[in-house]
């Protein structure tokens, strides 16, 4: 890849970035594709960050930033618009810098794995939904399905007061759709969702008892340190269609393309060019 005076900077702010693998993802494509533009990874402390945002956006060549953690949250109050699906994650991903000069926000964790469910033929509209943890990935994925035109949702977390909190957003924006809370039964959803990190490591319970799926239910999967987690094995033992874990990461690049303003491309596309490595991708 060459970088000369015309080429455009993505910002990827975090702390720590050692981790991080978007580089390896979106630079690989960019050069394949003959855009010249970079992500780069800054490594930015908490403490800082609502300092150097706005100055970052200073300069001509920055086209947009990366969100990671610590500043998901953070970078809310630092923004002038925000999409429905960010306020209701209550987490942002992605900064654009809009032609007036204000600064836009959107989350697309949640776009990714509704895109990858689409790709595989379940449509989310009109259907019944469960997901398992409220953090911020399951609160971007509930917020996504909302916008999809999901009818009802139900959700769980070991915290209830946290997936409390996300019904209340959910209803603010997205009134239509039937929210509850407090059980994590999955008889008689079409679709169940584990955003919690059980199945990360060996021998962790499985966040539903699988014996109550129906076979005709599609469950997906945010875990990505291995590629068919115990709850997807079981799941696809009872004959319930499943998605894996880095399906939300390609899915969720060629929206973010389409944010920043870039020529998109396919997921398979993506993966096909990345450079990788065979470890986990938690942090991508």
């Amino acid at each position: 890849m060459q970088i000369d005076g015309r080429t455009e900077v993505i910002a990827h702010l975090g702390y720590p970035t050692h981790a991080f693998k978007a580089p390896l993802v979106y630079n690989p494509y960019f050069e394949a594709a003959g855009i010249n533009a970079v992500v780069v990874p800054m490594a930015c402390r908490a403490e800082h960050f609502a300092a150097l945002l706005p100055r970052l956006f200073a300069l001509d060549n920055v086209r947009g930033a990366l969100i990671t953690m610590p500043h998901k949250v953070s970078v809310l109050a630092l923004l002038d618009e925000l999409t429905p699906t960010a306020r209701v994650a209550g987490a942002c991903n992605a900064v654009k810098r809009l032609p007036d000069g204000r600064l836009a926000g959107d989350q697309f964790d949640g776009a990714g794995f509704v895109r990858g469910l689409r790709r595989k033929g379940f449509e989310p509209a009109g259907a019944r939904a469960l997901v398992v943890g409220c953090g911020g990935v399951g609160s971007a994925i509930a917020a996504s399905l909302a916008d999809a035109g999901i009818a009802a949702l139900a959700l769980f977390d070991a915290q209830s007061t946290t997936a409390d909190a996300l019904a209340q957003r959910l209803q603010m924006h997205y009134p239509q759709v039937s929210v509850a809370t407090g059980s994590r039964d999955p008889a008689g959803f079409d679709l169940v969702v584990n955003a919690t990190p059980l199945g990360m490591q060996p021998g962790d319970p499985l966040p539903v008892d699988v014996a109550r799926l129906d076979p005709r239910c599609f469950v997906g999967e945010v875990v990505m340190r291995t590629e068919k987690t115990a709850l997807l094995l079981a799941a696809e033992a009872r004959g319930c269609r499943v998605q894996v874990g880095t399906d939300m990461l390609f899915e969720m690049i060629p929206p973010y393309l389409e944010f920043f303003g870039y020529p998109t491309t396919t997921a398979e596309r993506l993966r096909a060019l990345a450079r990788l490595p065979a470890t986990s991708l938690e942090e991508a």
